[in-house]
């Protein structure tokens, strides 16, 4: 079946994004109640508002579509159309002040993703892009740039603390070959990447919510992503991913984070 995406999903799909900008800005940098998962990561009020939010808009408009989030259970995954929500992420950016954060919102179809968005509410940012779908900031057309080697390729990571064992040598050895390596950029890195300011990035511990809805974007900007095998995301993915600006470039990275 060739996938598609109707116009009245992606206007839908940036209403929700509009929610979630307005909840956001009325927490930002403001006191707020934070609590720990058993991973030590954080949650805020607001993380949960504005799933909350969201999750009622699209059962309201879509009941029989499927939701997978961060914050509650998982409702018909086994759908034609699931959408798949991380309503904060960067919730340590949030919490700290830092306006990097953003909300990651999905649109799988038969469990293929087909439509994302990576909404900074602060900076005023948005990204999209799918299918059928020009990969878009702010509604003009975003392209990667071309990097035709590893040795002049601008990396970037969340933190050098999501690599662990094996994982942490990959990455090192990738670091290692790549020009420069920056930290703490959150979902705002693949942003980066589809406006053509970067060339790569690598992740590890990354959940489905994390890395669903950038695969349509990035792909739209003309970019690659998969996971360090080269495999094409999905929902049953591992958490490490590979994010590139062409082929050639994810295939060297690809070579050197297996140590080939």
């Amino acid at each position: 079946m060739t996938q598609t995406i109707d116009k009245d999903l992606i206007m839908f799909a940036n209403r929700l994004a509009n929610e979630s900008r307005k909840i956001l800005r009325n927490h930002f940098r403001k006191k707020i109640k934070i609590r720990y998962k058993s991973d030590q990561s954080p949650v805020t009020e607001a993380d949960t508002k504005v799933e909350k939010k969201l999750r009622m808009l699209i059962q309201r408009k879509y009941p029989k579509h499927g939701i997978i989030g961060e914050e509650f259970e998982n409702i018909q995954i086994n759908a034609e159309y699931l959408w798949c929500l991380d309503p904060l992420d960067g919730t340590a950016a949030f919490i700290t002040g830092k306006p990097l954060f953003g909300t990651l919102i999905g649109l799988l179809r038969e469990k293929i993703p087909i439509f994302g968005i990576i909404e900074h509410p602060i900076l005023g940012e948005r990204w999209s892009g799918g299918i059928n779908s020009p990969a878009k900031l702010n509604g003009k057309n975003t392209k990667v740039r071309k990097c035709k080697n590893i040795s002049n390729a601008m990396l970037y990571a969340t933190s050098p603390e999501m690599f662990e064992g094996k994982n942490k040598k990959s990455f090192q050895r990738l670091s290692k070959m790549a020009k420069k390596t920056q930290y703490g950029a959150d979902c705002y890195a693949y942003g980066l990447l589809a406006s053509g300011h970067i060339d790569l990035i690598a992740e590890a511990k990354m959940k489905p919510c994390d890395f669903l809805a950038l695969v349509p974007v990035v792909r739209a900007s003309g970019g690659i992503i998969s996971d360090w095998d080269g495999k094409p995301l999905n929902i049953n993915s591992g958490g490490c991913v590979l994010a590139s600006g062409n082929s050639k470039i994810h295939n060297q990275a690809l070579k050197i984070i297996n140590g080939k």
